[in-house]
């Protein structure tokens, strides 16, 4: 939890430091790195997920943007899990899983946004299926140049496929402005 509240404390930091200009008003890729943390169930078999993701924004008014993103997430057994599967001759990897999602991103404050996104996640393993997700977001978006700017976001991420499992979500991106 303390590196949930410091990661918030961040991209506030980082927000109030960058140029007050509204950074919704684009069109925009952008494309990162994501750390996913369980929490809750999730957080008693998995330690870390990693991974990228590319996102797109389309700007339908001043300050709102419709997103469609995709990616790629590993999660990583804790090491108490694999000791299990071990201990009964299973081989085990790590997890993977490919998030796709569309919502909206609302700028406010400037650089500041709140964005919500539906989607499925598909497991990559045999038999993992498919689980509905969903993610609301708080971040920053802040221009280093005319046609581009960095974004950095954290949100709650859930996917629900009987039961639901639960991460705090980082990503830090860097938007191509088109």
């Amino acid at each position: 939890m303390k590196k949930v509240l410091l990661s918030l404390l961040m991209v506030a930091g980082l927000g109030f430091a960058a140029s007050a200009q509204t950074e919704g008003a684009v069109n925009k890729i952008s494309v990162g790195p994501e750390f996913l943390f369980p929490v809750g169930d999730a957080g008693e078999a998995f330690n870390l997920g990693y991974g990228g993701s590319v996102q797109a924004e389309f700007n339908v008014a001043p300050s709102l943007n419709l997103t469609a993103s995709a990616g790629y997430i590993s999660l990583g057994y804790k090491k108490e899990y694999k000791d299990a599967f071990k201990a009964l001759g299973l081989e085990v990897s790590n997890p993977g899983f490919v998030p796709v999602k569309a919502g909206a991103k609302y700028y406010f404050g400037g650089n500041f946004y709140g964005a919500a996104e539906l989607g499925a996640v598909f497991g990559t393993d045999e038999g993992s299926g498919t689980a509905f997700v969903y993610a609301p977001t708080l971040g920053t978006s802040f221009a280093v140049s005319d046609k581009s700017a960095l974004d950095l976001g954290v949100r709650y991420e859930g996917w629900s496929k009987n039961g639901t499992s639960s991460f705090i979500g980082i990503r830090a991106a860097f938007a191509f402005g088109l």
